[in-house]
């Protein structure tokens, strides 16, 4: 019995970007990405390895080198909606938040399962880290278009700000592709509560 098991959902791909290495976090639209088992080439978290960073300061000091499960960074575009309509603002660009992918279709993307794939119609699977929780980074990038909505988008991102994940299969994606979820096929984690 497979440890993966497809589920119902599909999601399409409907914006991609790629954040230059040499730049801050906006990425820069794109209709079709080649992915390796690197990343992007050229992309600001390509590579194997990472130094560590905040979001792992209990595990390791700054700057520790590990292995790289964010170099892909992927949104719901129903819950940018839902974060844009928070912030009162009428849409959230999502080059202002550093997105490699918006996809359309899966719901309560953001808490997809640890460890799920998503796969393209090439075989490209891209599998899903963690939550990518919200930072001040995409505010200022936000404030410097929109005066006055970049502080709002902190608290409105919270639980929708979607997912890191890394490249286990090369491959290419196109703008309208469909990515199918499989998810880990065990029980919730029951911590003795």
């Amino acid at each position: 019995m497979p440890v993966l098991r497809e589920t119902e959902f599909s999601a399409e791909v409907t914006w991609m970007g790629i954040v230059p290495a040499d730049g801050g976090i906006q990425a820069d639209m794109r209709d079709d990405l080649e992915f390796g088992f690197h990343g992007l080439t050229g992309e600001r978290h390509a590579g194997a390895q990472r130094p560590s960073c905040v979001r792992v300061k209990n595990l390791y000091a700054p700057g520790t080198e590990i292995r790289n499960t964010r170099q892909v960074t992927i949104l719901s575009e129903e819950e940018l909606t839902q974060i844009a309509d928070d912030m009162g603002l009428g849409q959230l660009d999502p080059r202002y938040l550093g997105a490699t992918l918006v996809v359309r279709g899966i719901p309560d993307f953001t808490h997809v399962p640890p460890s799920s794939r998503l796969q393209g119609p090439d075989g490209v699977t891209l599998t899903t880290d963690i939550e990518n929780r919200p930072c001040v980074l995409p505010g200022r990038e936000i404030e410097k278009d929109h005066a006055g909505f970049g502080p709002k988008f902190k608290a409105a991102a919270q639980g929708r700000r979607g997912i890191t994940a890394w490249v286990e299969r090369p491959g290419r994606l196109k703008l309208g592709d469909t990515l199918r979820l499989f998810v880990p096929d065990q029980r919730a984690w029951n911590a003795g509560s």
